[in-house]
């Protein structure tokens, strides 16, 4: 079965500027205690203009939440998240060009391992929980909130447990945060796995509240 190739366009383009909004927020010269707030308004705004047509995931937990919710097939979720780590990449690659002084240093460099799973995990589990929520279930079709219930669920996550864990909650985010040096290399694997186990929790969780679904 072929992928429509706007919804891989549309996934790249909501994806890239995330990222991308990520790194010149974070990294110095940025925008300070203002990048959680950046960070959310642009998912937002891309979920907006992505969703009537990939559904805006931009984020590989939420299509492995949305697969699991039987809301996509394997082919079109495999094509989702191969776009979009993509997009993280090409996004960290372009911050590099555009900042002066890029960290020498990983400005996340040391969590504690059990704190850190847990921030990634729960913040994961409420970003997707909503998504599915806001975009998926048949209560709230047609409503006009969803992007901004979204954006704001990684605002609060970025205040809420940005300093346990840097608030990454997406493994693109974290992949391409990891290639600009705002993560750690070696606490990769911490971001992947809370994510994408949490992004599965909260299918799981949806399909439970949500039997009829």
């Amino acid at each position: 079965m072929s992928i429509d190739p706007r919804k891989l366009a549309a996934e790249f383009v909501g994806t890239f500027f995330l990222v991308f909004t990520v790194g010149m927020a974070v990294i110095d010269p940025g925008a300070g205690d203002f990048a959680g707030l950046a960070i959310g308004t642009v998912l937002a705004v891309m979920i907006f203009a992505t969703g009537h047509i990939s559904g805006g995931h931009l984020n590989p937990a939420v299509t492995l939440g949305v697969l699991l919710r039987g809301k996509i097939d394997v082919n079109d979720a495999v094509g989702y998240w191969v776009t979009q780590v993509a997009a993280g990449i090409v996004a960290a690659i372009v911050v590099m060009i555009m900042k002066p002084a890029m960290p020498a240093e990983a400005l996340v460099g040391s969590v504690d391992v059990v704190p850190a799973l847990l921030a990634e995990a729960l913040f994961t589990f409420a970003l997707v929980f909503v998504v599915l929520n806001v975009a998926t279930a048949k209560g709230t079709e047609g409503n006009s909130f969803y992007g901004f219930a979204i954006g704001f669920t990684v605002v609060a996550g970025a205040y809420a447990v940005g300093a346990v864990s840097g608030g990454a909650f997406n493994p693109a985010v974290a992949i391409g945060g990891t290639i600009m040096n705002i993560f750690a290399l070696g606490n990769i694997w911490i971001y992947l796995v809370a994510q994408l186990v949490a992004g599965a929790a909260a299918a799981f969780a949806f399909r439970y509240l949500h039997p009829g679904e």
